[in-house]
């Protein structure tokens, strides 16, 4: 571990390159980053595909401290130009097509991004830190799909074996044996965490929990896969940035983390629990939403279970989650009825026009 990553003496200069900064999680890293090390440069790299959202971070845009870069990371040549042009020290890898029923539909568009980008990073990022690795830090976000299914008992813990069912865990899974090769074979100093699935603010309404949110608003149907028994452990994003946050500074170099919310609902209970708050918060009659339930066809290599054994960075690093799944989802519904606006651009297609308006004319 680098001087840089000792608490003790404090921290040194850094220009952090995060990827995907624009998307749902990135955004709550970025803001984290941003506003907890101001003396730090935050670069944000997002390609502002269709997920990508500059509103996401419009509280803190202006702050001398935040540069946004619209670059994809397939394009080798313009990641070379980032890191000379901004002195880049480390990477904070986001950056990632990440859901699951896209990947069945068209999963070339997953092994470019997540496979092909996450290798044009590890090789620009080799390329400008070769003098001394140990100055810089290339840290990998990826998921606990890799890992495959469970049944009824037992916990993903980060020496699970790596089993893919679907062609986006199948991805991600690539880029992470490509990271830790990169580590082994050129000696960067690389991180990896896995994490559950995630809630919270921004999140684009194609997921579970932002999705049935507005179609509870809008009075329209809530598809349920299946029998609705498949289980999730749920993140708040707020908790996974904080994990991201005490992993980049003081994670051990080479090493897996999982980060997991000590928080498993199957499906149906959620979306239960779900229309049972947002009843209360709208005013409406206990019961009502749940009548919007309608059960669909199930979706092909889904996954029964998935949960995660976060000991090893509760013991290590000292990081837990701050607040139950009610807490959190209470103030996740908050801010979606707080944020209409947001929503109403999102689902309109009219977020894609903020990048016009703020960068486009700088």
């Amino acid at each position: 571990m680098s001087d840089f990553f000792n608490t003790s003496i404090g921290y040194m200069k850094k220009n952090i390159l995060i990827t995907g900064g624009a998307g749902f999680i990135g955004s709550h890293v970025v803001r984290l980053f941003v506003q907890k090390y101001p003396e730090y440069g935050i670069y944000n790299l997002d390609a502002l595909t269709y997920a990508g959202n500059l509103e996401n971070l419009k509280d803190i845009d202006q702050s001398p401290n935040y540069h946004f870069l619209k670059i994809n990371i397939l394009d080798a040549d313009a990641l070379d130009a980032a890191f000379d042009a901004h002195g880049i020290t480390d990477v904070v890898h986001l950056a990632a097509e990440s859901h699951v029923d896209r990947s069945i539909v068209s999963p070339l568009d997953f092994v470019y991004t997540n496979v092909i980008g996450t290798v044009n990073l590890l090789n620009t990022a080799r390329k400008k830190w070769a003098a001394d690795y140990s100055k810089h830090r290339f840290y990998h976000i990826s998921t606990d799909e890799v890992y495959g299914s469970l049944g009824a008992e037992g916990f993903f813990l980060e020496t699970t074996a790596y089993d893919p069912n679907s062609p986006y865990s199948a991805s991600k899974a690539a880029s992470d044996h490509f990271v830790r090769a990169y580590r082994e074979t050129y000696h960067m100093q690389t991180v990896v965490s896995n994490c559950s699935n995630n809630y919270g603010p921004y999140h684009f309404p194609e997921k579970l929990i932002p999705l049935f949110i507005n179609n509870i608003i809008e009075e329209k149907p809530l598809p349920v896969y299946g029998d609705g028994l498949y289980t999730r452990d749920w993140l708040f994003v707020k908790d996974h940035a904080l994990a991201i946050d005490l992993i980049f500074h003081q994670g051990v170099d080479g090493e897996t983390y999982n980060i997991g919310g000590f928080n498993e609902w199957k499906n149906i209970d959620l979306v239960k629990l779900l229309c049972a708050q947002m009843d209360e918060k709208l005013g409406r009659a206990k019961g009502y939403s749940e009548k919007l339930i309608t059960y669909v066809k199930d979706r092909p290599g889904h996954d029964r279970r998935y949960a995660i054994d976060a000991t090893k960075i509760n013991k290590e690093l000292g990081w837990k989650p701050t607040v139950t799944f009610e807490q959190g989802l209470s103030e996740t519904i908050d801010w979606y009825l707080s944020n209409k606006e947001w929503l109403q651009n999102v689902t309109s297609g009219a977020y894609q026009n903020y990048y016009n308006g703020m960068y486009q004319n700088r």
